[in-house]
């Protein structure tokens, strides 16, 4: 296996033009791209119709499109990647609670529904829109939440893609989880 150096060094060269890095570098990632996935897709309702490969599948296109990012390290990747990948869920969540209330749905007989549990979904939506004010608010530390909680970063691994001390990602990550649970809890 390829050292994260390695991995960096595959993704200035993409980064740089080079596709046959792209070739290279997408199996080198895809095992991590899908533990991120997998992160995700348990915290959703088990019932969800969106799988763990349709989300790395739909985030590796998005990702393919990042032409303009300057790659800095393995680290910065899997932080964009996390970040598509919760704009990809979340996209999801708020237009399935639009179809739940009506948004060109057919009529159907309540003896044909099927009840599904959308508390995750509503949980996952009540976290975005918390993240949200506390990204207008403090943006280092909401993203210090998107990579360590999202992209199951390290705190060094935060500490370097954000380019601040591992002790100030550590204290961010304290406060910003404490301000997001109140923030949840009273918007409950």
């Amino acid at each position: 296996m390829l050292s994260p150096r390695n991995i960096t060094e595959l993704l200035i060269a993409w980064g740089d033009g080079d596709q046959s890095a792209l070739e290279r570098l997408m199996p080198l990632v895809e095992k991590e791209l899908h533990r991120i996935a997998g992160r995700y897709m348990r915290r959703e309702n088990p019932a969800h119709t969106l799988q763990t490969t349709a989300l790395v599948n739909e985030a590796y296109i998005q990702l393919v499109d990042q032409r303009e990012t300057r790659w800095q390290s393995r680290a910065h990747f899997f932080g964009i990647a996390a970040g598509i990948m919760r704009r990809i869920l979340m996209n999801y969540a708020r237009d399935r609670r639009r179809d739940k209330r009506g948004g060109g749905a057919e009529r159907v007989s309540l003896s044909e529904v099927a009840i599904m549990s959308e508390e995750k979904s509503e949980e996952l939506i009540a976290l975005d829109e918390a993240l949200r004010k506390l990204e207008s608010m403090d943006e280092r530390k909401s993203r210090v939440v998107e990579l360590r909680y999202f992209g199951g970063l390290s705190v060094e691994e935060t500490a370097a893609l954000l380019k601040v001390s591992p002790v100030t990602v550590a204290r961010d990550w304290k406060l910003a989880r404490a301000w997001l649970r109140r923030a949840i809890e009273q918007g409950a």
